[in-house]
């Protein structure tokens, strides 16, 4: 999988849309993203350098398993003079960040995981985030027509699966994916879901 995503991101990714997506432009704007941040599948750091900005953050961090990604990440980073910081990481394993986020957002990263993989991503994520943390994420629900290829595509009851012990699912709604091949934005899911 990391050999697959180094190489879409030698090139623009139909997810590198160039700016933060626009689902967590809105949750920034309502006060949700707080505290220690995590972008979880941080591609080229457009999410995290936005949210670096915020008043309402005391640090952001970026993570991915893609080299390439992390490189273009901290090149935008440092030229906006933005504090983001970025690291090659594999979300299966967060524990070895050694660190604790009040916020955790991922967009595009869940539909990427097999049914295995969910399970490890879930148990990850709540070693990486404080009691009373927030995870927001952004993915491909089963609205999203299966013609054009792209990810898996996810249902309300498969993140309430994967969610259950340790967490507490608190709303999931309609939302939109922007990529380069959606004019209008591809048929998401954006789910809040708490570490209890």
């Amino acid at each position: 999988m990391t050999a697959f995503f180094n190489g879409a991101y030698r090139g623009t990714p139909p997810w590198d849309i160039g700016h933060p997506q626009a689902e967590f432009v809105k949750l920034a704007d309502d006060g949700r993203i707080r505290g220690r941040v995590l972008d979880v599948g941080c591609g080229t750091g457009e999410n995290a350098i936005f949210f670096a900005g915020l008043g309402t953050v005391l640090a952001v961090s970026g993570i991915d398993a893609s080299a390439l990604a992390i490189e273009k990440a901290k090149r935008k980073a440092s030229g906006r003079g933005s504090r983001a910081a970025f690291v090659v990481g594999d979300a299966l394993h967060l524990n070895e960040l050694k660190q604790r986020f009040d916020t955790v957002t991922d967009s595009g990263l869940f539909h990427v995981f097999s049914d295995d993989e969910r399970a490890l991503f879930s148990r990850s994520l709540r070693s990486a985030m404080k009691d009373g943390g927030t995870y927001f994420m952004l993915c491909f629900s089963d609205e999203e027509p299966s013609g054009w290829g792209g990810p898996r595509r996810v249902s309300r009851d498969e993140i309430r699966s994967t969610f259950g012990d340790g967490w507490k699912v608190d709303w999931i709604r309609d939302a939109k994916f922007e990529t380069r091949f959606h004019q209008e934005g591809g048929h998401a899911w954006l789910s809040s879901i708490t570490s209890v």
